[in-house]
C-alpha cells in the first residue's frame, strides 16, 4: 500500500536536470538538528572553529587567588583566544619571542593596564598600620620639599648693631627700603640700588632702640633710649633733622620720632632740614619731627618714662610698647601724644604686632605673657601665659583669620599656635633654642624663624605640618632681628655679630622655584655705613 505523505516525482529520461522537492518530515529534522547544534555548541564545540558569544568573561588566568587562600582554577586546554593570542605575539614580536614572558618582564596573561606586578607580600602587610620594607615594595613617591639655598646671597656689615635681645633695630619697607639702627644712629639701605643713607644720628647720650616702617613705607617712626636728641653737624647730610633740649638727669622722658624718609636721597632738602635744626634747637623739653622735603615740623611724641623697644603700625595708630611696661597707643590724625594707655604687662614690652585687619594687637613681655587687645580695649582681651620665657617673637598668620604665632626666650624655647577668634592654643612644637622672631610667608602657608641660644640658626617651617623645610646657618651670635622684603621672597637677619645676611628663603606667589631679584645684582660683602 502506498504512503498518502510520500511523493515521488520520476523526470522525463531525456531530462539534462534533476530537480529533488524535500519531503516536510525531512525538513522538520533538518531544523531541529541545527538548532540543537547551537544550544549544545559550547558543551561539544566543533574542533575545526570556535564559538564567540557576545559577552566578554574575563580571563582570570593572571589573577593571583592565593592571595585571598583561593583556590586556582584547574588548567585547562588552550581555547582559539589563546592560539590567536599565539599569532599575534608573533606577528608582532617576532617568532623568537618567548611564548610565556614578553620583552617587558610580564606575563603574556597579564593585563595590559596593570600598574605593576603582584609581589608576595603576606595578607597583612596591605594594613596602612603595618610597614613593610622588604624587597620588592614600591612605596607611594613623596614629594621632594622645596630646595632653600644655605647661603646667604649677600651681606652687610653692620657696625655697631646691638646684641639686646629686647630691641627691634631692623624693618624693611613697602618701597624696598631697609631701616637699620645702628648705635646712635638710623641708617637706610636702598635695595634696588644698594645706596646707604644716614637719616639720622641722635648723638654719643642716645641710642636708637626701635624702627618701623609705616604701611606705605614713606614714614618711619624711631624709638630711643631717652630724651635727648640732637643733631650734630655731621648730620648736615641727613634727610632730616630731629632736636630737642637736654632733659633733666632726674625726669629723662623716652620719645617716639616719626620720620617723613619720602625725600631721603634729596641732598638740597637734608641742608635745609639742618639748617631748621640750628634755628629751632632752643626750645625745651621737646622732641620735633621734621618732613625732610618741606623742612617742615610734622610730629612731637612723647609719653614713655623708659627706652621703647617696641613699635607697631596700624592703619592709622602707631603702638609703642616700653620698659615702662606700658602700650601707648598714638592716633597721627590726632593732636594728643596718644589717645590711650594699655596697662597690664609685668615687665617690659617687647613685642608687638597689629593684625592684617588692623582690629586686634598682639604684645608680648618679659614677663612670660602674651595679650591680645581690640582697637578700643585698655585691658587685654586675652591672656596666655603658657610660654615660660619673654615673648618677644609675634606674628599673625596672613592666610587664617584670627591665627597667632608666638615664641618664647632661653628657658621656653616653643613656637605657640592660637585662634583668637576661639581662644584656644592650637598647637606647639620645641625648637631647642632661643625664639627671638617670628615671621609668616605672605605668598605659601609657611613661617621662618630666627634663634639665640644655642644654636643661633634660622628655621623655614611648613605650617601646619611644622616640618623643617630648610635650617640656615651662618651668624656667629644670637639672631635678634629679622624683617620680609616686599614681595614676600627674601628675609634679612641681624645678629650680634654685627652682620646682616640677606637669604632667598620663601618662593614667589606665581611660581615656587622663582627666586626673589632684591638685590640679586649686588653679591659679595659690603658695610651699611
Amino acid at each position: 500500500m502506498e504512503d498518502p505523505t510520500a511523493s515521488n516525482v520520476t523526470p522525463p529520461a531525456n531530462s539534462s536536470s534533476q530537480i529533488i522537492i524535500p519531503s516536510p518530515s525531512s525538513v522538520k529534522v533538518s531544523l531541529e538538528s541545527r538548532i540543537n547544534r547551537l544550544i549544545n555548541a559550547n558543551q561539544s564545540p566543533s574542533p575545526s572553529r570556535s564559538i564567540y558569544s557576545d559577552r566578554f568573561i574575563p580571563s582570570r588566568s593572571g589573577s593571583n587567588f592565593a592571595l585571598f587562600d583561593l583556590a586556582s582554577p584547574s588548567p585547562s586546554k588552550e581555547d582559539g583566544a589563546g592560539s590567536y593570542a599565539t599569532l599575534l605575539r608573533a606577528a608582532m614580536f617576532g617568532p623568537e619571542t618567548p611564548e610565556k614572558r614578553d620583552i617587558t618582564g610580564f606575563s603574556a596573561s597579564r593585563n595590559i593596564f596593570r600598574f605593576k606586578t603582584e609581589t608576595n607580600r603576606c595578607l597583612n602587610s596591605f594594613s596602612p598600620f603595618v610597614s613593610d620594607d622588604g624587597p620588592g615594595v614600591s612605596h607611594a613617591p613623596i614629594k621632594a620639599l622645596r630646595k632653600v639655598s644655605r647661603s646667604p646671597y649677600k651681606v652687610l656689615d653692620a657696625p655697631a648693631l646691638q646684641d639686646d635681645f629686647y630691641l627691634n633695630l631692623v624693618d624693611w619697607s613697602a618701597q624696598n627700603v631697609l631701616a637699620v639702627g645702628l648705635g646712635n644712629c638710623v641708617y637706610l639701605w636702598n635695595a634696588c640700588s644698594s645706596k646707604v643713607t644716614k637719616l639720622c644720628d641722635l648723638g654719643a647720650d642716645d641710642s636708637v632702640c626701635s624702627v618701623g616702617w609705616a604701611f606705605r613705607g614713606t614714614h618711619l617712626a624711631v624709638g630711643t633710649s631717652s630724651g635727648k636728641v640732637q643733631v650734630p653737624a655731621a648730620a648736615a647730610a641727613s634727610t632730616f633733622c630731629v632736636n630737642s633740649s637736654a632733659a633733666s638727669a632726674s625726669a629723662k622722658r623716652t620719645t617716639t620720632f616719626l620720620i617723613d624718609a619720602a625725600a631721603a636721597a634729596d641732598a638740597a632738602a637734608a641742608a635745609a632740614a639742618a639748617a631748621a635744626a640750628e634755628t629751632c634747637g632752643n626750645q625745651t623739653n621737646r622732641a620735633y619731627i621734621w618732613d625732610a622735603s618741606r623742612c617742615k615740623r610734622t610730629r612731637t611724641m612723647e609719653g614713655h618714662r623708659l627706652r621703647v623697644g617696641a613699635l607697631a603700625w596700624g592703619s592709622s595708630v602707631l603702638s609703642s610698647g616700653s620698659r615702662d611696661k606700658s602700650i601707648l597707643q598714638r592716633d597721627i590724625r590726632c593732636q594728643e601724644d596718644h589717645v590711650s594707655k594699655l596697662a597690664g604687662h609685668k615687665s617690659e614690652v617687647c613685642g608687638l604686632k597689629w593684625s592684617y585687619d588692623n582690629r586686634e594687637l598682639a604684645s608680648g613681655g618679659n614677663d612670660n605673657r602674651l595679650f591680645v587687645w581690640n582697637q578700643h580695649s585698655t585691658q587685654p582681651v586675652l591672656k596666655y601665659s603658657e610660654h615660660t620665657a619673654a615673648v618677644k617673637a609675634i606674628a599673625w598668620s596672613p592666610h587664617v583669620h584670627g591665627l597667632l604665632a608666638s615664641g618664647g626666650g632661653t628657658a621656653d624655647r616653643c613656637i605657640r599656635f592660637w585662634n583668637t577668634t576661639t581662644n584656644t592654643h592650637l598647637s606647639s612644637i620645641d625648637t631647642c633654642s632661643q625664639v627671638c622672631n617670628l615671621a609668616w610667608s605672605k605668598n605659601v602657608n609657611e613661617l621662618v624663624s630666627t634663634h639665640g641660644y644655642s644654636q643661633n640658626q634660622i628655621i623655614v617651617w611648613k605650617y601646619p605640618t611644622m616640618s623643617k623645610i630648610a635650617t640656615l646657618t651662618g651668624h656667629t651670635y644670637r639672631v635678634l632681628y629679622l624683617a620680609v622684603s616686599p614681595d614676600g621672597q627674601t628675609i634679612v637677619t641681624g645678629a650680634g655679630d654685627e652682620t646682616l645676611r640677606f637669604w632667598n628663603v620663601f618662593p614667589s606667589p606665581k611660581s615656587q622655584n622663582t627666586d626673589s631679584d632684591i638685590g640679586s645684582s649686588f653679591f659679595g660683602r659690603t658695610t651699611i655705613r
